[in-house]
């Protein structure tokens, strides 16, 4: 039960499923955008502003930014393939505040057990960089045990 919470950390359940629903390609965004955040936060010399980007800012950030880009593909509504591209963003996770059906009502243990090994290992990275470095190593060694 405690390996199955770990996955939860300091989020919501509803945001861990959705981070769960994401593709790869958007999880790799997703990872892009938390590094750009404490990039940014270590440039200007606030590291600790990017630990409260935590997955529910994330989610949010994330939301807002898609958002406008499909505001702008709308505004080029005369070139030739938008309405394909927005028809793309339509289907994007990022876009979905409200999660489709397969994962709205998973819980907990169905949650770990939907996650193949290389996407917890994301997953957990993700979670992970923000814990204490015990803490860390721990859910490290206990995802290494399990592949």
């Amino acid at each position: 039960m405690k390996e199955q919470m770990a996955i939860l950390g300091n989020n919501r359940i509803e945001d861990v499923r959705w981070l769960c629903s994401l593709t790869e390609s958007e999880l790799d965004l997703l990872i892009g955008l938390k590094v750009l955040i404490q990039q940014r936060a270590k440039k200007i010399g606030h590291k600790s502003l990017a630990n409260k980007f935590d997955l529910k800012t994330l989610r949010a950030l994330s939301f807002v930014l898609m958002e406008h880009l499909k505001g702008k593909l709308r505004d080029l509504s005369g070139t030739p393939d938008t309405a394909e591209s927005s028809s793309t963003l339509d289907a994007c996770n990022l876009l979905n505040y409200d999660l489709d059906k397969t994962f709205a009502n998973m819980g907990v243990e169905q949650l770990s057990s939907y996650i193949c090994n290389d996407k917890r290992k994301r997953i957990l990275e993700m979670f992970s960089e923000d814990m204490a470095p015990n803490r860390k190593q721990r859910v490290n060694s206990d995802n290494s045990r399990s592949m």
